[in-house]
């Protein structure tokens, strides 16, 4: 796990750091096994307050790798941690399958967690901020639901939160088409707590204000707040299945295709 996610905890705060900087912490097998431990492994942890959640390097988490999109250039592989033989209707933690428990973990955790995002959160690297409480973004900070572009929709829990957060026609807009926004947009969208010029110290003294609070009372209000979503057991399971339907299809792989070779794709016609 420490080649990919470092966990320090100091007064009850857990320091949690994607350390994969020179790919931008993107997420390979390697990186999904390690969110998915992590939150394993804090879920029990004693003395728990709060949790700071950021990457490493000039990015919070570009999202998949790339290594993973050309995989399934080459051979229809799904570029999903554990290969093309995973059924992602399978629910294997809870109510989430393996890559969404990589995001949906966070949001299980029972105290809070802040999302501390510089450079840029696109992708499943946005659906991983938004496994966070709350994300402080830096002025320059960039984020896109960016599926879209390989022909895919968002599947790691993203759409159950983004139903509590954004407005319905903003959410489609930017879902039809992976548009990269702006940290102030961020906010007028709902998708930002609050813009830091240095996100990580401010969510770091923000953990410090919560870990002072009663643990009792903190970790109560995040089980109401979290019955306040969406019944998130149905939506997570419509994501695997609409992400499985177009994993490997024609025009799925063309998306990737168009994109690697950079040029416009020419999708088939459906319906």
């Amino acid at each position: 796990m420490e080649q990919r996610v470092s966990i320090s905890i100091s007064e009850g705060i857990a320091d949690v750091r994607l350390v994969r900087a020179d790919k931008m912490n993107a997420l390979d097998a390697a990186m999904f096994d390690a969110l998915v431990a992590a939150t394993a492994r804090l879920a029990t942890e004693k003395g728990l307050r709060a949790v700071v959640l950021s990457g490493e390097g000039r990015a919070f988490c570009a999202g998949l790798d790339m290594g993973r999109f050309a995989a399934m250039n080459d051979n229809g592989g799904n570029g999903i941690a554990g290969g093309e033989k995973r059924d992602l209707s399978v629910r294997t933690h809870g109510l989430a399958n393996f890559p969404q428990a990589a995001v949906w973990g966070w949001r299980q955790l029972p105290v809070p967690v802040i999302a501390a995002i510089q450079g840029v959160a696109f992708g499943g690297g946005f659906q991983l901020a938004l496994g966070a409480d709350m994300r402080l973004l830096a002025p320059d900070a960039r984020m896109s639901i960016m599926e879209i572009k390989w022909g895919l929709v968002p599947d790691m829990a993203g759409t159950p939160i983004l139903a509590s957060l954004v407005r319905d026609d903003i959410l489609r807009e930017l879902t039809y088409t992976g548009r990269i926004f702006s940290a102030q947009e961020a906010m007028t969208y709902g998708l930002a707590t609050r813009i830091c010029d240095d996100p990580r110290a401010a969510a770091l003294e923000l953990a410090l204000e919560i870990a002072g609070k009663s643990p009792d009372a903190i970790r109560a209000a995040k089980r109401l707040l979290n019955n306040l979503s969406v019944d998130p057991g149905p939506a997570l399971l419509a994501e695997s299945v609409e992400q499985q339907k177009l994993l490997g299809s024609p025009n799925q792989l063309e998306a990737v295709r168009a994109n690697i070779e950079k040029r416009a794709p020419r999708f088939a016609d459906v319906g």
